[in-house]
């Protein structure tokens, strides 16, 4: 199974409307993909790392073990054409 990181914090309205958006595509995606697709949330507050990484740019997506990543602004359209292009590869 592939697992759908979205990198979000507490109290981010942006991330949530992205959570929105990505639920039906990833629905959509469960049923066409035969490994199946989960979403896991990761908080970047709980790594300097990851706040100095994604602090300004979130809501971010990247499929895990994957290099590319998707940041905000995106719409379902934008959010199914890269994990087509993700999952495939």
């Amino acid at each position: 199974m592939k697992t759908l990181l979205l990198y979000t914090t507490q109290g981010c309205h942006l991330c949530e409307q992205a959570e929105a958006l990505l639920l039906p595509v990833l629905d959509y995606l469960k049923g066409n993909f035969a490994e199946g697709i989960s979403l896991q949330q990761v908080e970047i507050s709980e790594s300097e790392a990851l706040v100095e990484r994604y602090g300004v740019r979130i809501p971010v997506i990247r499929v895990d073990g994957q290099e590319e990543e998707l940041a905000w602004p995106f719409d379902q359209a934008i959010a199914f054409a890269y994990l087509q292009g993700a999952l495939a590869s």
